[in-house]
């Protein structure tokens, strides 16, 4: 028994297997400690090592952790629950400054491009073994990508920044790898990273990115990739300046055999020059979305890299989808060729509404960060008191533990619908509610 929930099975497979439904059925909860597993194997009858190969399996998904003599326990954020069940539900009436959507304002009309996609379908079917990239996108994103100073390389399309995150890691490392993660960083990642039994190292981000030290530290250590956010990182804004990258740079060159993962999500919607990393190891990848800048609903990012590792993805995508259907990938080159999204626009607005925040906040006496995207990070000192205050006085903020490992405490502010008028009302609650609580006596 743990807790009171039977575990069962006479596999490994089948004990993991019951381990995990009742950590996604929550009747396990995080940071639960698992029986020693000669406890476990007297009470289901099996050898030891059989349960000692599901615990592993259960390791390899990212469900639970091992710290030695201290033993196993449900992980603090297990793969199979994901970090999205750390947020605010919104009740009717709060203002949601939470969830790191886009503007739907600022979004380009679809209809047009996809008709004059299909229009083509019609006329040219894709069939099986036809191209996987469609080439009027290749061309574009390529010419992109040569301006921007990203090392030459072809292109893969597949299905958001995230999807190329895994297709990268799995095309390069096994179970029991660490990657170096920035930390606060984009949620999914870190849970994607130990839900492929990786581990995942923490690295420190200030305004112009990962601390080189840190990841000096990280590699030194044996972390075989590290992933890092271009520009509009989540959930901090950071952007990496032109002399971080070179400080980032030499610490790669002194680890030319590490994985380089470079998320350039912030792509279209901001307006920091992009100061490239990639080409200086041996093995690299950068990808681009257009989630942020065109609609989260669209699913495609271009991903390039050095030879063997697009090879490899191209490989293993052959073996599962295929491709990225062509009528998604000839929509989104007619957006771009039809310049459906002035991306100086867009970064104008949001850099707008987000300085006017970060300003305001300045006036009150709160220090915030946000150089670059749609989102504005505010550290304080009690993340759970924070984020109670600011839902009682009408706003809902994300909780900074979606996105921290071993980072301080922070709430993300999600500033892409943010009003002018909203701007002061929203820096005062934030303001209060970072103020000392209230002294309550009792009699």
């Amino acid at each position: 028994m743990l807790g009171g929930y039977p575990i069962q099975g006479r596999r490994a497979a089948e004990i993991a297997a019951s381990v995990e439904r009742a950590v996604g059925a929550g009747e396990l909860e995080p940071g639960r400690l698992l029986p020693p597993l000669r406890e476990v194997a007297v009470e289901l009858g099996v050898n030891p090592n059989t349960v000692a190969a599901a615990y592993r399996i259960l390791r390899e998904r990212g469900v639970i952790e091992t710290a030695g003599r201290r033993g196993s326990r449900v992980r603090s954020a297990p793969a199979t629950t994901g970090r999205d069940h750390i947020r605010v539900d919104v009740p009717a009436g709060v203002r949601d400054v939470s969830s790191g959507n886009p503007d739907p304002v600022l979004l380009p009309p679809l209809a047009p491009a996809f008709a004059a996609a299909a229009a083509r379908g019609d006329r040219e079917p894709v069939l099986y073994g036809d191209v996987a990239v469609d080439p009027e996108l290749a061309r574009i994103a390529r010419a992109d990508l040569d301006a921007d100073g990203v090392p030459d390389g072809p292109p893969v399309v597949v299905s958001g920044s995230l999807d190329a995150v895994e297709r990268v890691l799995t095309a390069h490392l096994k179970p029991g790898d660490t990657v170096a993660v920035e930390d606060p960083g984009w949620g999914r990642t870190l849970d994607l990273v130990p839900a492929l039994g990786l581990r995942t190292v923490p690295v420190g981000v200030d305004d112009d990115g990962p601390l080189p030290d840190d990841v000096r530290s990280v590699l030194e250590a044996g972390a075989r990739a590290v992933i890092v956010t271009d520009r509009a990182q989540n959930p901090t804004g950071a952007a990496v300046s032109a002399r971080r990258a070179r400080a980032l740079r030499s610490v790669l060159r002194e680890h030319p055999r590490t994985l380089l993962i470079e998320d350039d999500h912030g792509h279209g919607i901001v307006d920091v020059p992009l100061h490239p990393l990639a080409g200086v190891t041996r093995h690299w990848a950068f990808v681009r979305s257009v989630a942020k800048a065109y609609g989260p609903d669209l699913r495609l990012a271009v991903l390039t890299g050095d030879g063997v590792t697009v090879d490899r993805v191209r490989g293993r995508q052959r073996l599962g989808p295929g491709w990225v259907s062509l009528l998604l990938q000839r929509a989104v080159a007619r957006l771009w060729a039809d310049g459906a999204v002035d991306p100086r626009a867009v970064a104008a607005a949001y850099g707008g509404r987000r300085d006017a925040l970060i300003d305001a906040l300045a006036r009150r006496g709160v220090a915030a960060h946000g150089r670059s995207g749609m989102n504005v990070w505010v550290p304080v000192p009690d993340e759970t008191g924070a984020v109670a205050r600011l839902l009682h006085a009408g706003w809902a903020v994300a909780p900074g533990a979606r996105f921290r490992m071993s980072a301080a405490p922070g709430i993300r502010i999600t500033v892409s619908t943010l009003t002018a008028e909203e701007t002061g009302h929203l820096a005062d609650a934030v303001a209060a509610a970072l103020g000392p609580a209230p002294v309550r006596s009792y009699v």
